[in-house]
């Protein structure tokens, strides 16, 4: 953590501040590991201060060596105020996700404390992944991966989109994902148009398309797999619309390497659908980044700025979406190296006929 911890102090020397403060989950656990779901997190020039309640002190000494961990004895932004004080704090830096009502209360708490608005000063650090990150990430993938080998079986004419979803998520857990990183989207037939069409009670119809996006997550970080497999023969069109979809995918992740931004990547993939004639059906990002959250720095789309570098992890899912008719996604994890890039993602990309 100490290495996270000098990176922040770096940033924050950039912008002005002292000291930074966050409450926000994932951010609180990339900072100190911390798990419990209350505490603010305070990193000034030379410390760090966990300030939690009488539910998570011995839980917070044990995961957080590096931390000061403060009881806020059920006045936390009295604690928080008093550590401000102790630690000679006079410009602190929040995070644009703080409530209106927080930081009235703070600016009349914090006597003589500037508070600073800052946004994506953690994300950007985040964006980096380091090694055990990323093998974290890789596990998470992996149950993944198995989840889509055993969904193959138990999809079929007849069962509903919910039932496969559930049977997802149960196997995932099953695996040892400690939950899902995101509602399940199982998509079927015409409902394969809705790129983000969480599962429903639809009965999967023989002839149809579906789409699973789904994704473990693992100690804190999670996995994003896309996949679209027909049951029993699909149209002649939707086998169209799926060739250009694989076609403008693996092209997006062979492009993916250090120095590409993350609008050009984009434009690998939109320009291969575009010029099929689909362009105005894929109204989406070809990706994103991938962690502790979902979606995270850098993104993949038509204004990111963001130039790719080693230890980037991201995400590459283009995606055709017809209404009435249906749609197709596929999506990798791939991480960003200094040759190019490893695909993390395994599972089979080739169009998967299941028996009916």
């Amino acid at each position: 953590m100490q290495n996270r911890l000098n990176k922040l102090r770096d940033a924050l020397a950039n912008i002005g501040a002292d000291a930074l403060i966050t409450e926000r989950d994932v951010n609180r656990r990339y900072l100190s590991g911390f798990t419990g779901s209350t505490g603010w997190v305070i990193v000034t020039e030379k410390d760090a201060f966990l300030v939690t309640d009488f539910r998570y002190i011995d839980q917070a000494q044990e995961q957080c060596p590096d931390f000061t961990v403060v009881n806020n004895q059920r006045k936390a932004v009295e604690a928080i105020a008093q550590v401000l004080k102790q630690a000679g704090v006079k410009r602190l830096a929040f995070e644009s996700s703080l409530s209106y009502g927080s930081y009235a209360e703070w600016s009349q708490a914090f006597d003589g404390v500037e508070l600073v608005p800052t946004s994506g000063v953690l994300e950007k650090l985040r964006m980096y992944k380091e090694a055990s990150e990323v093998e974290i990430v890789r596990k998470a993938v992996k149950i993944a991966d198995d989840a889509f080998q055993h969904i193959l079986g138990y999809i079929k004419p007849g069962v509903s989109e919910s039932d496969i979803a559930l049977e997802l998520e149960f196997f995932m857990r099953r695996q040892g994902a400690s939950g899902i990183g995101f509602d399940i989207i199982v998509a079927s037939g015409p409902r394969g148009a809705l790129p983000h069409g969480r599962a429903s009670e639809k009965l999967i119809q023989a002839g149809e398309l579906v789409t699973l996006d789904f994704g473990a997550q693992f100690q804190g970080y999670n996995s994003d797999i896309t996949r679209t497999v027909a049951v029993g023969e699909p149209s002649a069109k939707m086998k169209e619309i799926y060739d250009i979809v694989l076609k403008a995918q693996i092209a997006g992740v062979n492009a993916l390497r250090p120095g590409i931004t993350g609008k050009e990547a984009d434009a690998v993939t939109r320009d291969i659908i575009t010029a099929a004639g689909y362009g105005d059906a894929y109204g989406h990002s070809a990706g994103h980044g991938l962690g502790m959250d979902v979606h995270e720095l850098p993104n993949l789309s038509t204004v990111s700025p963001f130039v790719l570098e080693p230890g980037m992890l991201v995400t590459m899912e283009p995606g055709i979406y017809v209404s009435g008719l249906g749609g197709v996604r596929i999506e990798d994890d791939v991480l960003i190296t200094e040759e190019g890039h490893e695909v993390l993602t395994q599972s089979t990309k080739e169009l998967l006929i299941l028996p009916v």
